[in-house]
């Protein structure tokens, strides 16, 4: 970067001195590609989160407002249809119930792409448009809600690396049933994994290597599930977070009457050009979110 940095300065004093106007367009093009090398390094950085590099899972819902709300949700789905094969990610249909009379109820879908979830999260939230209805005879402005919930596509497959380092084992001379050898001899042996303090021990047998073999066993076990817990309740606090979005509490107001705008109500960052929004072009919404860190 600072290489580029002292070749442009170069370059735009060649161009200064020499009035060389074809150096100084050479000079704007360059600053113009490290702009834009910067921006993506910027956004990189926000991307830093455990889930970030995840597949994404999108749950959009109409909420009320009847067929207008259906309608909304369907032309959100579409917008991030749209942005999804911007983007070049690939996105695969989960669940999909069609509305009453036109649009959808809901519908589920996964988005697979490098960074997915880490793109998409901040998309999370209430979206609000605003409009002339076209299910309304009368002709008058309607405002209709739809919810969006995006979360990672978490991997199923919990697998259980030990890493050594982590363990202490303790051997000892064991007590109770299993004969005059196994109480006079160290075959006994506690394992405790330090990073969770989950412990599993055997003195069942003779051999202390054997005994040592049923506790890793034991304690891989005991890991996988301590994992799965995990796992499970942060797919709960997930859900949980999908039933607070409370209708009002919109994230995004999309307006097409009596002016066209879409405006962030997180980030402040808005558009008047809402039908380039709708057709996918959500990349300066999300850029803004991301570099403000929007909640």
């Amino acid at each position: 970067m600072n290489t580029n940095l002292e070749d442009i300065d170069v370059l735009y004093s060649l161009s200064i001195e020499e009035s060389d106007e074809d150096t100084m367009a050479e000079v704007a093009q360059k600053l113009e590609s490290m702009k834009k090398s910067l921006h993506r390094f910027s956004l990189e950085l926000m991307l830093g989160e455990e889930d970030d590099p995840c597949d994404a899972i999108v749950s959009i819902n109409a909420g009320a407002g009847g067929t207008d709300s259906q309608d909304w949700a369907e032309m959100l789905f579409r917008m991030y249809s749209r942005w999804v094969d911007r983007k070049g990610f690939s996105r695969e249909l989960i669940d999909f119930q069609p509305g009453d009379e036109a649009g959808i109820k809901n519908v589920t879908f996964n988005v697979k792409g490098d960074y997915a979830y880490g793109y998409m999260k901040f998309e999370t939230g209430v979206h609000r448009l605003v409009r002339i209805s076209p299910y309304n005879a009368s002709g008058k402005r309607h405002t209709s809600f739809a919810s969006v919930f995006i979360y990672p596509e978490l991997k199923k497959e919990i697998v259980v690396d030990v890493d050594d380092g982590e363990l202490r084992v303790d051997v000892y001379r064991a007590s109770g049933a299993g004969g005059q050898h196994v109480n006079k001899t160290n075959s006994a042996v506690r394992i405790t994994h330090l990073p969770t303090g989950i412990v599993a021990q055997c003195q069942q047998e003779k051999s202390q290597h054997r005994n040592r073999e049923l506790a890793m066993k034991v304690l891989k076990a005991r890991l996988y599930q301590y994992e799965k817990q995990k796992q499970d309740k942060k797919i709960q606090e997930m859900h949980d977070g999908k039933e607070n979005i409370a209708w009002g509490n919109q994230i995004r107001s999309y307006v097409l009457h009596p002016y066209q705008m879409v405006k962030d109500h997180r980030t402040n960052f808005e558009t008047g050009n809402i039908n380039r929004v709708l057709d996918g072009d959500l990349n300066p919404f999300i850029e803004e979110a991301l570099l403000s860190g929007a909640v």
